[in-house]
């Protein structure tokens, strides 16, 4: 499997393909993509565009009262293999 950086961009490359702006973000443990979502955007274009998120580890779609709708998908970054990744106090 890629890199999560390396899908993180993949996935908003193919939602710019499909006519979207995505917007990439770095956090601590994740990589977010967002894509404001036209209201004329065509049934086949969703389906595409379901197709690009369900690669990413979490998705979903903010709508608001005024009509705006925003896509959004998370991509989690590696946990580390090594050392002690349960945190303080939970050690064997």
């Amino acid at each position: 499997m890629p890199a999560p950086e390396v899908r993180a961009e993949a996935l908003a490359a193919r939602l710019s393909a499909i006519g979207l702006t995505a917007r990439v973000e770095q956090h601590a443990r994740h990589t977010s993509i967002e894509a404001e979502v036209p209201e004329s955007l065509p049934a086949e274009t969703w389906r595409e565009v379901l197709e690009v998120v369900a690669q990413a580890d979490r998705f979903g779609l903010l709508a608001t009262s005024l009509g705006g709708r925003t896509l959004w998908a998370v991509v989690r970054k590696v946990v580390p293999a090594t050392g002690d990744v349960r945190g303080p106090g939970h050690q064997q």
